[in-house]
């Protein structure tokens, strides 16, 4: 089932709210500083007016883990009677299921996940050690998707932008400062956007969310030859520098997709041009009024630079895949 389309359907209707909350730090800082943090989230289902069999999808922290977040584990209550951690056979996105028997006239559940986060930096001016990357992955995040095509009118952008780039670093970086230039975030756009690409591109109206943004990116990317791909989460604490680039308490409409695309220098490095252009939307070009580190100040040319290089990882995501895999233990 596409990710896009998932919520959009089913005959039932459906509450749903979600709470994050950090608890205990784990580890130390390291020695560059970036500091393992913990957190909690809380989503709770409760299915209204249900009609036959009902079925839930609750969407996991990153898997498998990574030099920058790592899964604590997950436990539920409520009244399902089937649950299962199911896992997507192509991209590996963690989700829990629930399942109720036709009978059930208050289906609800609640599923709480914990895991670890420390801020990401690649300094693409020094040079890079990263751990080779599976061939297989590479190619899978090269390929064309129904909503990312790699041919055609966005081949054609692609390189009419990075021309005279000779690296794939040089040619990322010009795709990302092409759209960072061009687009512009739509506030009108439903939820992230679709993140049909061609669409955008063939019809010249480049505005969007970070779904379509940075889908963009990582389609014409991957049309380079660059490997490339979009992750989808949601924010789960107060960004360090800009307000409406995190989120905390409730985040149940704090939900964010960023890319990142794969240099063998360098590995695999997060950029985020969507978020760019929310500065440019809602906080003068990344220049808040009132920064929110007092030492600190900021400007668009310097938002725009971390954008291309450094993620704040305080997300979680998924995707919807079929009916099984393990049990999960419940609370």
């Amino acid at each position: 089932m596409d990710r896009r389309t998932f919520l959009t359907t089913g005959a039932a209707a459906l509450v749903g709210a979600g709470l994050a909350r950090p608890f205990a730090a784990l580890g130390a800082e390291t020695s560059g500083g970036a500091r393992w943090r913990t957190f909690e989230v809380t989503t709770r289902l409760e299915i209204i007016q249900p009609s036959g069999v009902t079925r839930a999808w609750v969407p996991l922290p990153l898997m498998p883990d990574t030099d920058y977040q790592k899964s604590l584990g997950q436990s539920w209550t409520g009244n399902a009677a089937l649950t299962r951690v199911v896992r997507d056979d192509k991209y590996g996105a963690g989700i829990f299921y629930a399942e109720w028997p036709a009978g059930e006239t208050a289906p609800e559940v609640e599923v709480t996940t914990r895991f670890a986060t420390r801020d990401r930096e690649v300094d693409l001016s020094k040079p890079g050690s990263p751990a080779p990357e599976e061939k297989s992955v590479l190619r899978k995040y090269t390929a064309g998707t129904k909503f990312i095509p790699t041919d055609g009118i966005v081949r054609k952008q692609a390189l009419e932008v990075s021309r005279g780039a000779s690296t794939d670093v040089e040619k990322a970086r010009a795709v990302y400062e092409w759209i960072v230039e061009n687009t512009f975030r739509d506030p009108k756009v439903r939820g992230c956007g679709l993140g049909d690409i061609k669409a955008l591109l063939q019809t010249g109206y480049l505005g969007g969310k970070c779904a379509d943004l940075n889908a963009l990116f990582v389609g014409m990317v991957r049309s380079l030859g660059i490997p490339a791909r979009d992750l989808y989460g949601v924010r789960v604490t107060k960004s360090a520098d800009y307000k409406s680039l995190g989120r905390s308490g409730d985040i149940s409409k704090g939900q964010h997709c960023r890319a990142e695309f794969y240099s063998a220098s360098h590995g695999w490095v997060p950029v985020d041009p969507a978020d760019v252009r929310k500065l440019v939307l809602e906080e003068n070009g990344g220049t808040p009024s009132t920064p929110t580190r007092s030492s600190t100040s900021s400007s668009p040319g310097r938002s725009r630079a971390r954008r291309f290089h450094l993620r704040c990882p305080r997300a979680v995501g998924g995707s919807a895949p079929s009916a099984s895999g393990p049990a999960v233990t419940k609370a």
